[in-house]
């Protein structure tokens, strides 16, 4: 995670928001009251999108045995068609 200042952030903002978004990385503003981390709308979405799929216990227990079978070398590819 990239971390600039407050003032850096200030004096160079495009520099930081294209780094953001090209880099897929988030930076961390430091200031006084409290930092802010900056991400891309890509990955603001992500994390949103997985939050919700995890809310669900029933949805994320089935993740996690997806997960583990894959792991496990238990999964197979399959086509659309076939799901």
């Amino acid at each position: 995670m990239n971390v600039v200042t407050y003032s850096e952030a200030r004096s160079s903002l495009k520099a930081v928001l294209d780094r953001v978004v090209n880099d897929h990385a988030p930076t961390l503003i430091h200031r006084r009251g409290g930092n802010v981390v900056i991400v891309s709308e890509d990955a603001y979405s992500s994390m949103v999108e997985t939050m919700y799929l995890l809310s669900n216990p029933a949805n994320a227990a089935h993740l996690a045995m997806a997960i583990a079978q894959d792991k496990a070398g238990e999964s197979k590819p399959q086509t659309l068609i076939e799901v």
